[in-house]
């Protein structure tokens, strides 16, 4: 047998091995199947906890600290295990593991929970596009998340989706984006990632985008964006929308085009926390309320100029409260860590967060 024969039996080999790693998912079940909380859309809703990076193979004794302080809903932002996934059965062991704790099981079951993805669960460390296991990550994904089936994250490609809470007065937009299934392939190497000017790299892909405008020009006194990357932070090497600056003017631009008043960016990934202030051409000042980890700690912030205070890193999770009868309207971001010890507030009001008349 010549050498051409047997490269091209190993390739139909290793195809045929890819091809069944995932063949089954479908079928597959997880070892625990908490009760999720649900919410009605009508509810007004004024307090909102959200948190990222939880390694399943840890404790996770800051979720019962959101319990016990008992917001309307919190929110995943990403990383909400380490799957790193070659194969389907990977998402699984992970999944179920964070399922089987029972101080996620009691946060789910008593607080309305919703997620996004990071490169973790998503299935790949720094992952983009490139990724070849996102199909069948997503489902698991949804699944995991007790994601009705009438949604329409199964309608499209990725797992992009908005939320709506409260009547028209009290109205919170909560726009859950994919930074994962479509962005593009980053500049540099890992930890040391460079800006990439090019217009034809992406964040959110074509088809995001479009219905990203469509949700901010639907009517919301309070807009949450979740990235599960920093939005507003100075580029520093590491993952962020700053990689990609003519994809974080676009976002701008489209807040700015859509006059989508109130937008408030919550983000995670990074294993500490702070809160971003950043403004640019035509639009009010953006912040962005980073909250990492529930497990993870880095110890070693990395530079931002546009940070206010100081960052925190200690095991978090971060809030937002909506004061609705203030005059003006006003949200505190709040920082806690174990035993619901605040490490940093900062008020927000929706005056400034608004374009001028």
């Amino acid at each position: 047998m010549n050498k051409i024969n047997i490269l091209f039996i190993l390739f139909i080999w290793f195809l045929f091995i890819n091809c069944h790693k995932c063949n089954d998912y479908l079928s597959m079940e997880f070892d625990c199947n908490p009760t999720f909380a649900t919410i009605q859309n009508d509810s007004n809703i004024s307090s909102i906890s959200f948190g990222s990076c939880s390694d399943e193979n840890s404790a996770q004794p800051i979720l019962s600290d959101v319990v016990n302080l008992k917001p309307d809903l919190f929110i995943y932002l990403g990383d909400n295990i380490y799957a790193d996934a070659n194969k389907c059965s990977d998402f699984f062991k992970s999944y179920s593991k964070l399922a089987c704790k029972q101080e996620f099981k009691n946060l789910v079951a008593q607080i309305p929970t919703i997620a996004t993805w990071d490169d973790h669960d998503y299935g790949k460390n720094d992952g983009g596009i490139e990724y070849n296991l996102k199909t069948q990550s997503k489902h698991i994904f949804l699944k995991f998340w007790n994601e009705p089936k009438d949604s329409d994250r199964y309608k499209h490609e990725g797992i992009y989706n908005s939320k709506y809470f409260g009547d028209d007065n009290h109205k919170v937009q909560v726009i859950l984006l994919d930074t994962r299934t479509f962005r593009s392939s980053l500049k540099g190497g890992r930890n040391s990632y460079t800006p990439d000017y090019s217009i034809n790299k992406t964040m959110l892909g074509d088809e995001q985008w479009k219905w990203l405008e469509a949700e901010l020009l639907k009517p919301a006194k309070v807009r949450i964006i979740a990235s599960s990357t920093q939005f507003g932070i100075e580029h520093n090497g590491w993952e962020a929308w700053a990689n990609f600056p003519k994809e974080q003017q676009k976002m701008a631009d489209l807040i700015a085009s859509t006059k989508a008043n109130g937008v408030i960016f919550i983000s995670g990934d990074v294993h500490y926390a702070e809160l971003s202030k950043q403004t640019f051409n035509n639009t009010y000042p953006f912040y962005d309320c980073t909250s990492s980890g529930i497990t993870n700690i880095e110890y070693n912030p990395r530079k931002n100029k546009y940070r206010l205070d100081n960052a925190v890193s200690k095991i978090n999770y971060g809030n937002l409260n909506i004061n609705w009868e203030s005059n003006p309207i006003s949200i505190e971001y709040k920082i806690y860590t174990i035993n619901n010890e605040v490490l940093f507030q900062h008020l927000i009001t929706l005056d400034e967060i608004s374009f001028k008349p």
